[in-house]
């Protein structure tokens, strides 16, 4: 995308890789866009959005012609539209797993999500999930925790889940955290980042690019890319704040301006 101010202001934090990108990921949920929301959202910040995500079992509730109108919209945009992965749960409890890949394939979603946040999947029934969805021709994303913060697994128990599902075929693994983003995964319950215990998951986890975060609230951004860089992969983004977080990448933002490892000794960030 051209920087209308190109020939005055470079992007602070530098200029966004190209779609299909494999880093600084950006998963916006979706819990109910109109069509001409979409279209609004897409033409001002289309190019920053990776992944569009039809939050829980929504999809169920939309009029067919809606839903497949959404999602050729996006795909103009080069935006994978998936549903939740609480349909996909409700498939297993339904045991509706292949025809809903079957379903998912007609109505022309491109990616699904596997996960177990709320049902329980034994190591062998995912794996098998995992590699029948990617031999569907789906991107698969897995997602790691519980929504439950009561039966959260350990930080080795995470870690070790997100290695088997990357060896499985999994593109990207996300760190739940609800759309609520409190009191769950790596936040406390009024949704501030507890460092303890990410920098605990970090120590785990193979490869923290490998990683999609959760982080629906501002603060939770910022503390994000603060710590890994502007090419973090994010997801829960609200549709209003999408182009705001693009600011936050950019360091377009208060927040992230001063980021920058160009700045020289004896600059105004200094």
């Amino acid at each position: 995308m051209q920087n209308p101010w190109q020939e005055v202001i470079r992007i602070p934090l530098g200029q966004r890789e190209p779609k299909p990108r494999t880093k600084g990921i950006t998963m916006v949920i979706d819990k109910g866009l109109g069509l001409r929301e979409l279209k609004d959202l897409l033409e001002v910040a289309g190019t920053y959005l990776d992944f569009l995500k039809l939050g829980f079992g929504t999809s169920v509730l939309y009029q067919e012609s809606l839903l497949k109108a959404k999602i050729r919209l996006c795909r103009k945009y080069q935006v994978k539209v998936y549903p939740g992965g609480t349909l996909t749960e409700i498939a297993l409890l339904q045991k509706r797993f292949e025809p809903y890949l079957e379903e998912a394939r007609k109505l022309g979603f491109e990616a699904v999500e596997i996960s177990d946040g709320t049902i329980f999947l034994d190591k062998a029934k995912r794996k098998d999930c995992l590699k029948r969805a990617v031999e569907a021709g789906f991107t698969v994303l897995t997602e790691v925790g519980k929504k439950d913060p009561h039966q959260a697994p350990s930080p080795r128990a995470l870690a070790e889940q997100c290695a088997e599902d990357l060896a499985n075929g999994a593109w990207k693994v996300i760190m739940e955290a609800r759309d609520s983003g409190k009191g769950i995964g790596i936040y406390d319950p009024q949704g501030k980042l507890q460092q303890e215990e990410l920098e605990k998951l970090l120590k785990e986890l193979p490869d923290p690019n490998q990683i999609i975060w959760e982080a629906p609230l501002k603060n939770q951004q910022v503390k994000l890319i603060q710590r890994f860089g502007a090419r973090v992969n994010l997801g829960n983004i609200q549709p209003p704040e999408l182009i705001a977080l693009e600011a936050l990448r950019g360091g377009l933002r208060n927040d992230t301006l001063c980021l920058t490892e160009q700045i020289s000794a004896g600059s105004l960030c200094s």
